[in-house]
């Protein structure tokens, strides 16, 4: 008797020390979450592997096979701490059943991959009471598949698939896997504040927070009627996008529009991109402490725009106590679009939607600022009542 199970591989999760359990309960539950929709499951974990199946008498569609598991598979490996997952035969028995079990497996691989002609067995004897060691198993079951598919051919160098036998507790044949993101299980790493904006930049900060195991939060500052409602709706979609991996997320959207009203009334037209940043910091900040952040995450990337230069970041950190973490602060912009491209962001955030930070941007700003430049800019504004108007205009999107 077999049925098909998920085999979720962990990565940096095995690494961990005497706290290694307390780091694979928080990726089980993160899995639990994000399986929710797949009917009922039993997630379980053996060694550095998490296996999922079927409650027992339950049919389960997505298990059916490679096809109808494509889903699945792919929920899997959206959860920091998973490498990679395959859907794999499990079944009692010794070497006889792991033959007819790869024989049956085999058929309905080749039915959904009838190009794959080339292949190579690898297997893992995690019972040493079996009586075939690993080399062994694998020569056995490459030869009688070979006896029993025409089709096939032995390549051990570069094999059009990895045909893989592993004997624990059970026995489990498969062939293929869906890499996953790695990083750490959301939620071991306390919560950060994303400034998030429209553009391509701070979705992927979000995203490689959250593989560090930090939960998020996020904050919009949103200026209608310069910035359309179309604008907000793209930032609500690059939310849910970011979510996919981080999970659940509050987003905070500001309304920023009396505040930029001022700036660029009363301040330093060359100083306005620094200045707004020293208060959308600030209100960052507040509303961080509010929901129980312990840092804020910003997309800057050292050099990129006028206010991402050092003394430009070094005059926006010091008004926030919190940290304040620029997971992209060494990369270019190309390397920061290729993981926008890999979690799906890039095209929701090159729509054509402008947000506060463009259309009031400075024609020529001043790029090095100093003590005096601060000072000059500020002197005609009213800091403290602009974050606290700030404050009191937020709706929060559950996202």
């Amino acid at each position: 008797m077999s049925n098909n199970v998920i085999l979720a591989r962990m990565g940096e999760v095995t690494l961990k020390g005497l706290n290694r359990g307390n780091f694979e309960s928080k990726l089980k539950n993160n899995l639990k979450y994000r399986l929710k929709n797949f009917g009922k499951l039993n997630i379980y974990q053996s060694q550095s592997r998490i296996w999922i199946e079927p409650v027992e008498g339950e049919e389960n569609p997505y298990f059916k096979n490679e096809e109808t598991a494509t889903e699945i598979l792919n929920a899997v490996v959206q959860v920091f701490g998973i490498v990679s997952a395959s859907l794999a035969r499990k079944f009692e028995g010794g070497i006889d059943e792991i033959r007819q079990n790869a024989v049956e497996y085999m058929k309905e691989y080749l039915k959904i991959y009838p190009d794959h002609h080339t292949f190579k067995v690898e297997s893992k004897r995690g019972n040493k009471h079996f009586p075939m060691t690993s080399p062994e198993i694998s020569n056995e079951i490459g030869g009688y598949l070979l006896e029993n598919f025409d089709c096939l051919k032995v390549d051990v160098n570069k094999p059009d698939f990895i045909f893989n036998v592993e004997v624990r507790d059970y026995c489990y044949v498969y062939a293929g896997k869906i890499m996953g993101h790695r990083g750490l299980p959301v939620g071991t790493a306390g919560k950060g504040m994303l400034l998030l904006s429209g553009g391509i930049d701070s979705p992927v900060a979000g995203y490689m927070m959250a593989s560090r195991g930090m939960m998020l939060e996020a904050v919009y500052f949103h200026s209608f009627p310069y910035t359309s409602d179309r604008a907000k709706d793209k930032v609500v979609d690059l939310a849910k996008i970011v979510s996919r991996f981080s999970g659940r997320m509050k987003l905070h959207v500001v309304n920023f529009t009396q505040i930029q009203l001022d700036m660029y009334k009363n301040s330093r037209q060359d100083m306005l991109t620094v200045t707004m940043r020293r208060v959308m910091l600030q209100i960052a900040e507040k509303l961080a402490l509010q929901n129980g952040c312990g840092c804020l995450i910003t997309g800057e990337s050292l050099g990129q725009v006028a206010s991402q230069t050092l003394e430009a970041i070094q005059f926006t950190n010091e008004v926030v106590d919190l940290p304040i973490f620029r997971p992209l602060i060494g990369l270019d912009k190309e390397a920061t679009c290729e993981i926008s491209r890999k979690i799906g962001a890039f095209e929701t955030s090159i729509l054509p939607y402008e947000d506060c930070c463009t259309v009031f941007v400075a024609k020529h700003p001043k790029t090095h600022p100093n003590r005096d430049d601060i000072i000059e800019a500020e002197q005609n504004l009213d800091i403290a009542k602009m974050v606290e108007d700030g404050l009191n205009g937020i709706e929060t999107i559950i996202i």
